[in-house]
């Protein structure tokens, strides 16, 4: 084992207690086995970290700049400490843990603050310009996309301005259905608050255990049921957003003519353009019937053609998922174990049906398809998705898996922290295309991918769903794996590269909802043109001539 990756496993951000154990699924260890070449039972298991062994860079913030701020937000609110810093410096990418367990920490901020309202925001923020430092917005620091870390050669003080203190929900306009809350208000804090009084905001990515609204907004973020309630674009109605010297509002109009939109500026800058402090959103109430259905389709391309046609049709499920035949397999594999009367159906029963139908059981794909809303329209829109499906060759197993997937929809990310203990990678790239060139994109990324992991000497596995549709294309998830060798960070970008060059290669966007940062910024020209990134360059020297706010990020400055 190299010293790279001995140093990468005693950072061992563990997965016990968040509800995945190998263990508890027989039919993991031996899938990873024989896709990656990785045993779980006899692979290292990496140790118990020890923050000692870091190598922090120590803080360059002036004692008079870091009292100032003190005076601003309280002595309880504002920090020097390394752990703390050390925190504040990365999002969670795989790029940022093996970095973190490798003791590469090139650069940390200097000095995290805490302000309590907006008014301690933009007094944070005129002391920071003034004193010519820089600001990066903090969340909850779940990004992936490399939009939080300081950059190495920056010389000026460098502030972490996180939001958590902020995280009310201000105000109900109950005859809008329109919700004020603060920028660093997490997910289930904010929906917590939503349901008490009989309102939903809709929106529950990946990372919704663990984001912020602000974040969402500053990453264009979206929804598991974004087909019912839209993008966080679609959602986020008005926006307050911090500046030097006053606060750019955004009032929440339904519809507006006034020139370029100011607000989708904000939708994806990343803190670039300022700090957001609160969002105003469309809410809904909370639906009288919620159900997720589970289908199966012969082959991957009967289920994008079905979700095409449910896009075009006039049903409105909350939820369109279906997933690849190697997706398929694996979740298949890892599925809890059966016994009974319910082992009997899915694994005799089933696949009995199937083979009568004539189907290949290596192709075939599972489906998620979620309907909300009174009882009778949630059975309306089922009823109308099934007509399709059954037009498709899929057929419908009942409401016993989509229960399943609902309970476990927030513990898949943690399954690249369980690998990356074990010395391998596992992570995620996402895009957007038009339905005529998804089929084109998944083969042309599967294909990126099978010759990266040639190019490294490794047995790699690479796995797809598609996650969001929309009236002209849908969003293709893609999850990758494969074991480290001797240099993980060169081998993780061969493979990651790849698959981002096969995605503006067939017409696909770089990123459907992660956000551009650092890791993504190299094929911006290739997705929004040489022209669109002179726009963007324009926009931020001219709103933000001193470099202050989260430079380099998006476009390089």
């Amino acid at each position: 084992m190299t010293d790279t990756v001995k140093h990468m496993k005693w950072w061992g951000w563990g997965n016990d207690g968040v509800g995945f154990h190998h263990e508890d699924k027989p039919g993991f260890a031996p899938f990873v086995a024989e896709k990656v070449g990785l045993d779980l039972h006899t692979a290292e298991r990496a140790v118990e970290p020890s923050f000692d062994d870091l190598d922090v860079p120590a803080s360059t913030a002036p004692e008079a700049f870091v009292s100032a701020l003190a005076g601003i937000v309280g002595d309880d609110h504002v920090s020097v400490d390394d752990l703390v810093r050390v925190i504040h410096t990365y999002g969670k990418s795989l790029r940022d843990l093996v970095r973190i367990r490798g003791n590469q920490i090139l650069r940390s901020p200097d000095v995290v603050v805490y302000p309590a309202d907006e008014a301690e925001v933009q007094q944070v923020v005129d002391a920071a310009v003034a004193a010519d430092a820089v600001i990066i917005p903090f969340g909850g620091g779940s990004n992936i996309a490399g939009s939080l870390e300081p950059m190495p050669a920056e010389t000026r003080t460098v502030v972490s301005l996180d939001l958590g203190r902020m995280r009310a929900v201000v105000d109900i306009d109950t005859d809008s259905g329109l919700a004020r809350i603060q920028a660093g208000a997490q997910g289930p804090d904010l929906e917590a608050q939503l349901n008490s009084t009989g309102w939903t905001i809709g929106h529950f990515p990946d990372s919704f255990t663990h984001s912020t609204v602000g974040g969402w907004v500053a990453t264009r973020s979206t929804g598991m049921q974004s087909d019912k309630y839209g993008d966080i674009a679609d959602i986020a109605r008005g926006l307050r957003v911090v500046r030097p010297g006053d606060v750019l509002v955004l009032r929440p109009l339904p519809s507006t003519s006034s020139g370029p939109s100011v607000r989708e500026m904000i939708l994806g800058s990343e803190g670039r353009l300022g700090v957001i402090t609160e969002v105003t959103v469309q809410v809904h109430r909370v639906p009288e019937k919620r159900n997720i259905f589970a289908y199966f389709f012969p082959t991957w391309e009967a289920g994008i053609t079905a979700m095409q046609a449910i896009s075009e049709s006039d049903a409105s499920p909350s939820i369109t998922r279906v997933s690849d035949a190697h997706e398929t397999g694996f979740t298949m594999a890892t599925s809890k174990t059966r016994s009974g009367f319910s082992k009997f159906t899915a694994e005799t029963a089933l696949p009995r049906i199937m083979k009568a139908k004539g189907w290949d059981l290596d192709k075939i794909c599972l489906s998620f398809i979620g309907y909300e809303g009174s009882t009778a329209h949630a059975k309306h829109q089922k009823k109308l998705v099934d007509a399709i499906v059954k037009k498709h060759g899929g057929m419908g197993v009942g409401e016993g898996p989509g229960l399943l997937y609902d309970q476990k929809k927030f513990d898949t990310p943690y399954l690249r922290d369980f690998l990356l203990d074990m010395g391998a990678a596992g992570d995620v790239s996402e895009t957007a295309a038009p339905w005529s060139k998804l089929l084109q994109v998944h083969d042309a990324v599967y294909a990126a991918a099978d010759k990266a992991y040639a190019e490294i000497g490794v047995t790699g596995w690479i796995m797809s769903h598609l996650s969001h549709s929309y009236h002209s294309g849908a969003c293709l998830y893609f999850t990758f794996a494969f074991v480290f060798q001797d240099d993980p960070l060169s081998e993780y970008d061969t493979v990651k590269n790849a698959i981002q060059q096969a995605f503006v290669d067939n017409d696909a966007t770089i990123s459907h909802h992660h956000g551009v940062g650092r890791e993504h910024a190299p094929w911006l020209e290739e997705d929004i043109s040489s022209e669109g990134v002179k726009v963007l360059t324009a926009l931020f020297e001219s709103a933000d001539p001193g470099a202050h706010f989260n430079p380099d990020k998006v476009v390089a400055d």
